[in-house]
């Protein structure tokens, strides 16, 4: 019987790794990620891993050597986070346009400059047009399990594309939480061993990474695109198994918390989730009907699914804890795809942002309630004062 621990997300996502009986691992140090690779490290030196663990010279080195690796035949995981995510950029593509599962575990940082080592989404939520599945977890509990259906997910032959999980550094990575690891036979029965389309074979020659005629370019395209359609099917049959064998509760896409009756919503991802869970509930005893909606894929985007969940309420607060200087709404990431997604809807929430958490700052309670005031304020005049707040400024 599996027994509750106390650990951190990046032990977690080390734990995740080894349940998941990865085979070659390839790491460089840069914090916070760091510690799930020193996890990893004394798993293999004591004998609990049969994994080849191999140093890169750089995160660029990364993710090629676990390319190789998964074009090999091997289940492959590495990771990084801040700038070192940005540094293997070039690599990405590649990565997904040759259909390599891999997986990458990222503690995310804020990237230079300000350069403060505080988590922030920016860095992952830039590769998120690379054809990588994305998303974030909010507890080292849901690394640990993210980390699992993710390899289930992308090494499905219907997909077979690489892997972010992602989870806050520090506000996660460093801080230990209740996790329940899963026993082997409950691993074993939900993630079946890899199983490479066309390995590296002398007797069965294939192509990789081979250069194309610009003809073949837009066909090539047009099969990931086809994929990523295909996707949210399979991340349905991998969630209900892993809820039926592991006892979990997951909604495959969107984790809703009170959005039934709600009037206002908070539409949010990551681990700052967890303080608008507690904010939700001290408004709530005010008189205040209101609602989370939390991100748990952001590729796939869940387009249908966040059109039904928040489109009764009447006014919408869209948290970005990442950086798009210059994009439509003058805010981050996640409120362009959000409003997009509620743009066919013939009765649409009112729709404003909050830029918070940005550097590692903490989203404290008392900003929930004044995102709420100015929602409710939204309510009554019916409408849009501005699309973009920052929080704490």
């Amino acid at each position: 019987m599996a027994k509750e621990q106390m650990m951190t997300g990046c032990r977690a996502a080390a734990e995740g790794a080894k349940a998941a009986e990865v085979e070659v691992i390839c790491s460089y140090p840069i914090r916070p990620y760091t510690a799930i690779m020193m996890e990893l490290a004394k798993m293999v030196a004591n004998g609990e891993l049969n994994a080849e663990f191999l140093h890169g010279e750089g995160e660029h080195a990364q993710v090629s050597v676990v390319l190789g690796a998964c074009a090999s035949g091997a289940r492959a995981f590495t990771g990084s986070s801040g700038v070192g995510v940005t540094y293997a950029m070039e690599v990405y593509s590649p990565m997904a346009g040759g259909r390599y599962p891999a997986q990458m575990s990222i503690a995310d940082r804020t990237l230079d400059p300000p350069g403060d080592f505080g988590s922030e989404h920016t860095d992952a939520m830039s590769t998120r047009d690379q054809g990588w599945l994305l998303g974030w977890a909010c507890s080292p509990q849901e690394v640990y399990d993210n980390t699992l259906i993710n390899y289930r997910v992308g090494e499905d032959h219907r997909v077979m594309l690489p892997q972010m999980v992602c989870q806050d550094g520090y506000f996660i990575s460093h801080i230990p939480d209740k996790v329940t690891l899963g026993d082997p036979s409950q691993v074993k029965e939900f993630l079946p061993p890899y199983r490479p389309i066309g390995p590296l074979s002398l007797t069965n020659p294939v192509s990789h990474g081979p250069q194309i005629r610009p003809d073949q370019g837009a066909p090539m395209d047009a099969m990931r695109a086809q994929t990523f359609l295909a996707v949210p099917k399979v991340i349905e049959e991998a969630t209900a198994d892993f809820n039926r064998i592991f006892g979990r509760n997951y909604d495959p896409f969107l984790e809703q918390y009170k959005l039934k009756d709600a009037e206002i919503a908070f539409f949010i991802q990551g681990a700052h989730a967890n303080t608008c869970r507690t904010s939700v509930d001290a408004l709530r005893k005010k008189g205040v009907k209101a609602g989370m909606a939390r991100l748990r894929w952001v590729r796939p985007w869940p387009t249908h699914q966040i059109a039904n969940a928040l489109g009764h309420v009447k006014a919408l607060a869209v948290i970005d804890t990442s950086t798009s200087y210059g994009g439509a709404m003058r805010g981050g990431n996640l409120i362009h795809e959000v409003r997009a997604s509620l743009y066919d809807l013939d009765k649409r929430p009112l729709v404003t942002s909050f830029m918070g958490g940005l550097g590692g700052e903490t989203i404290w309670p008392r900003d929930f309630e004044y995102m709420a005031k100015v929602l409710t304020e939204m309510v009554k005049e019916k409408r849009t004062k501005n699309y973009v707040y920052w929080l704490g400024m």
